[in-house]
C-alpha cells in the first residue's frame, strides 16, 4: 500500500511539473528567440525605435493632450465667432490643423486681451494665436514667426474731415487695450499728444461701433482687422493712407517652451510645403498672406 500511494504521488508530481512546463512553452520559446544574434538584433531596433517615438512625442504633447491657443473672440479674421455660434478665423483654421498633424486636441480658448501674459503664465493657454503682434515683445516670449504684416492704421467715417493723420488733432480717438496700437500710440507721442482724448476699450468692435455712432472720431487698430471688417460689413468706413506703425504677427508661446514652439514651426512649414496654408490664406483674404521660413 505504502509503496502504491509512493508512486501514485509521484505521478501527480510529474503531472503537476509537465503542466506547469506546458503552460510556459511559448514565453520560454520566446526567450530563447530573443537570445539568438538576428532575435537580440531585431528586438534592439523595437525597443530604440519605441524610445524615439515616445520622445517625438513628449517634444510635442502638451500636459493634457490638448492643443489650447489662446485667442481674442472679437478679432476677425484672425479669430472670432462666426454666424453659426464657432469659433472660427484665418489663425485658428491654422492652429487646428496644426493641432491635427501634431496628434493633439485643439482648444480655442477665449480670453480677455489685457490678461493674455497672466492666462499664459498660469497655464490656461499654451500660446497666444490671434494677430499677434511680435514687435516690442521679441523677449517676452518664445516666438514662431513672423507669419504675417501687418499695420497700425487709422479708420475714420466715410464722410469724416479727417483726411490725414495732422487732421485728428482734437479728436476723439479709440484703441484697445493692451494692444499694439496703444503701444504704437505711446511710441508716437507727437501724434497722441494732439488727440482732444485717446479711450482704451475691451475690443475692436466696441471702437467700430463708437466710431459709427459718432461717440469717436477715429479707431487705431490693426491694417488687417480693419480691412476685412469694412469690406465683410460694408460699413462706410475708410482707412486712412498714411500707417502708424508697421509690424509682424507671430505666435507668442512662454518663455523657454521651444519643444511646443518649434513642432508647431515645423508643422506649419510642412502646411506651407503642401499648399495647405494657401488653401487657408486663400480662403480669408483672396491670396497668399503667409511669410513664415
Amino acid at each position: 500500500m505504502r509503496k502504491t500511494v509512493s508512486v501514485a504521488m509521484a505521478l501527480m508530481v510529474l503531472a503537476g511539473t509537465l503542466t506547469a512546463c506546458g503552460s510556459s512553452t511559448a514565453p520560454a520559446a520566446s526567450a530563447n528567440a530573443a537570445t539568438t544574434p538576428a532575435a537580440q538584433t531585431e528586438a534592439g531596433s523595437a525597443a530604440e525605435t519605441s524610445e524615439t517615438a515616445n520622445s517625438d512625442a513628449t517634444a510635442v504633447k502638451t500636459a493634457t493632450g490638448k492643443f489650447t491657443v489662446g485667442f481674442d473672440q472679437e478679432f476677425p479674421p484672425m479669430g472670432f465667432v462666426g454666424d453659426n455660434g464657432e469659433y472660427t478665423g484665418y489663425d485658428l483654421d491654422l492652429a487646428k490643423e496644426v493641432a491635427k498633424r501634431l496628434n493633439l486636441e485643439f482648444v480655442p480658448q477665449p480670453i480677455n486681451w489685457d490678461s493674455k501674459d497672466m492666462e499664459l503664465d498660469a497655464g490656461n493657454i499654451d500660446c497666444i494665436w490671434n494677430g499677434f503682434t511680435m514687435q516690442g515683445r521679441e523677449d517676452a516670449y518664445t516666438w514662431v514667426g513672423p507669419y504675417m504684416a501687418n499695420n497700425q492704421v487709422f479708420v475714420v467715417n466715410e464722410d469724416s474731415d479727417v483726411k490725414k493723420v495732422a487732421d485728428l488733432s482734437g479728436k476723439a480717438v479709440e484703441v484697445q487695450k493692451d494692444s499694439s496700437g496703444l503701444a504704437a500710440l505711446n511710441d508716437n507721442p507727437e501724434i497722441a499728444g494732439t488727440f482732444g482724448s485717446m479711450t482704451e476699450v475691451a475690443d475692436y468692435n466696441t471702437a467700430l461701433m463708437d466710431l459709427e455712432s459718432g461717440a469717436a472720431d477715429a479707431v487705431c487698430m490693426d491694417s488687417i482687422v480693419a480691412g476685412y471688417q469694412i469690406t465683410k460689413s460694408g460699413k462706410k468706413m475708410r482707412i486712412l493712407d498714411e500707417a502708424l506703425a508697421a509690424e509682424e504677427y507671430g505666435i507668442g508661446f512662454k518663455k523657454d517652451n521651444t519643444a511646443l514652439a518649434d513642432a508647431v514651426k515645423k508643422t506649419l512649414l510642412e502646411m506651407k510645403a503642401d499648399g495647405t496654408v494657401k488653401e487657408i490664406s486663400d480662403k480669408w483674404f483672396g491670396s497668399d498672406v503667409f511669410t513664415l521660413e
